[in-house]
């Protein structure tokens, strides 16, 4: 029998913590950033990335020889910069500090410097690097860029409620146009350790917990989280981390308009010998419509639309991960989004993996099994 007063009730998880389990948030942060901010990255070939990133629906904020930016339409910092470098790198993400004087404090209980960022974005940074060796940028007074028009919205009719007559509804074919970067997920070996980081230092604090069928003694292996805004609703996650075998980047999430923004979008990307990785479909945790692509450079990159809000009341829920868990409707998982597609990329992953196993981390033998099970669940 289902309590409806538990408030994960048709939220997330219907399941909150048991006795004991991670609390999904640190007593006492050292700051609390509001947003995240930008992801940067290296590429040998910037005219490529720029090609991509305006048939996925960006808007080129600034080029140069060495370095490209990759805007949505709201106004605020560039969602992506590339910098040109002789291999295809995730560089870090940048998060949105409360107030300049966070920065400091941040600085400060770290043992690091505040210092000025490029006259191209303005501002202050420090920059960490967290457990992972992932390094984190946290920022503040960055030069907002103005906002540009955004993609037209439709009319829709719901069921018998008729909002258009006498007109047929005809989307164009065309780039999404992406709105704001949502957010990054990120693997890593030292899961519970760089959790913790980023609640103890960012604030951050967990919308959901998932755990691997029949280990969840053991504890979670990825947490979606958010920004700590108090009364005002913020995504559902800014930030997921995963437990796996290396650290790495593992895709980004735009928000464009709405289903028929992200679909016909899609069908723009497909024409133009793009890759699809895995779409259109909606997720569980976070609710939002998504469609994954791939960039030129392997990066996977997603369109989301319609996700969830939370604000600070809300306690995590707990749910076991399972390939068929990751959507409510929509295609299955494809091998591609699992990384489990044969070629280069899967015989990487195995030596990943069997690497990962000599070392001293928390991707052990029995969460690789775990693993293994949830690509078949």
């Amino acid at each position: 029998m289902i309590d409806h007063s538990d408030p994960h009730t048709g939220l997330h998880s219907e399941h909150g913590a048991l006795a004991g389990e991670h609390p999904g948030r640190a007593a006492n942060p050292v700051i609390k950033v509001h947003d995240l901010a930008w992801l940067e990255f290296a590429k040998p070939d910037l005219e490529r990335a720029e090609v991509f990133g305006a048939a996925f629906g960006f808007t080129t904020s600034l080029r140069t020889e060495h370095e490209l930016h990759l805007r949505g339409t709201d106004e605020g910092a560039p969602c992506v910069i590339i910098r040109k470098g002789p291999r295809s790198t995730f560089l870090g993400a940048a998060f949105l500090a409360a107030d300049p004087d966070d920065v400091l404090r941040l600085a400060d209980a770290t043992g690091h410097r505040a210092t000025a960022l490029p006259e191209t974005l303005g501002g202050i940074t420090v920059d960490l690097l967290d457990p992972s060796g992932l390094r984190t940028r946290v920022v503040s007074g960055t030069d907002d860029l103005p906002a540009l028009p955004p993609q037209a919205a439709h009319t829709f009719n719901f069921g018998h409620e008729a909002r258009r007559t006498n007109a047929a509804q005809r989307p164009p074919r065309e780039p999404a146009r992406v709105q704001r970067l949502g957010h990054v997920v990120l693997q890593t070996t030292k899961y519970r350790q760089t959790l913790d980081w980023y609640l103890e230092h960012l604030g951050l604090i967990v919308s959901d917990f998932l755990y691997y069928p029949g280990q969840r003694e053991r504890g979670s292996v990825m947490s979606f989280i958010r920004c700590d805004r108090g009364a005002t609703p913020a995504d559902h996650h800014t930030l997921a981390l995963a437990l796996g075998p290396a650290n790495r980047y593992v895709h980004s999430a735009y928000q464009v308009a709405d289903l028929d923004a992200l679909a016909t979008g899609g069908e723009y990307l497909r024409d133009h010998g793009y890759q699809r990785s895995w779409g259109i479909g909606r997720h569980v945790q976070g609710s939002q419509i998504f469609d994954y692509w791939r960039d030129p450079d392997g990066f996977l990159v997603e369109h989301f639309s319609d996700g969830d809000l939370f604000d600070c009341t809300l306690e995590p829920g707990w749910a076991p991960m399972t390939a068929s868990g990751l959507a409510q409707w929509g295609p299955p998982a494809t091998a591609d989004f699992l990384g489990v597609k044969p070629g280069k990329e899967s015989l990487r992953e195995v030596r990943t993996v069997l690497s990962a196993l000599r070392e001293d981390n928390e991707f052990d033998l029995r969460r690789l099994l775990g693993l293994m099970k949830v690509a078949r669940t």
